[in-house]
């Protein structure tokens, strides 16, 4: 312990730059701006708990494969100069990038403000790409999960709910509706 009470030498960080995209750039929280990212409020927990549920099923099996599963630090790059934030992104092998370059399952947690760009934007381009072989909507508002599946040239778009279970090809393993949900109140959400 240095003597100031702490560990090792001090460091100084200089502070992020203001991240503007989310205050419209002049400072007024929630202003759009042409080709800007725009947060949604999620709901207060719901998402954020149904996200690490899946998180902890899909990131033990991925890391015994040889890939990994990423909340928030990876980003799939799906053209030259446009990246998604997904809630989750699982690499299906080593993925040492910031910009995960062959993302394999890419679930997302729906809600009131994120369902359209989910279902729309998003999808159009995760599907442009060859990488992705699950795109699972996981629903915060009522106990569901719907996927678009890719297997060789097939597409599959399953819908379940309480009690279905869809087989993911990487990491192989069967995914039930319920493993998103344990702790879960959608009522309060």
């Amino acid at each position: 312990m240095d003597r100031r009470g702490g560990f090792g030498p001090r460091v100084w960080a200089r502070p992020l730059p203001r991240p503007h995209h989310l205050f419209g750039g002049r400072g007024r929280p929630g202003a759009l701006q042409p080709g800007k990212a725009r947060v949604g409020p999620w709901r207060e927990q719901t998402g954020p708990t149904i996200l690490s549920r899946l998180r902890l099923k899909l990131g033990p099996k991925a890391l015994g494969e040889g890939g990994e599963a990423f909340a928030g630090d990876r980003r799939p790059k799906v053209s030259e100069d446009t990246v998604f934030y997904p809630g989750l992104m699982v690499a299906c092998g080593p993925s040492p990038f910031l910009y995960g370059e062959a993302p394999g399952i890419l679930p997302e947690i729906l809600s009131e403000s994120t369902e359209d760009p989910d279902r729309g934007r998003k999808l159009g381009h995760y599907s442009g790409l060859p990488s992705p072989r699950a795109y699972p909507l996981v629903d915060s508002r009522r106990v569901s999960l719907e996927a678009h599946l890719r297997e060789e040239d097939q597409g599959t778009y399953p819908r379940l709910g309480p009690g279905g279970s869809l087989p993911l090809p990487c990491p192989p393993l069967e995914l039930t509706v319920a493993h998103g949900y344990p702790g879960v109140n959608l009522e309060e959400g």
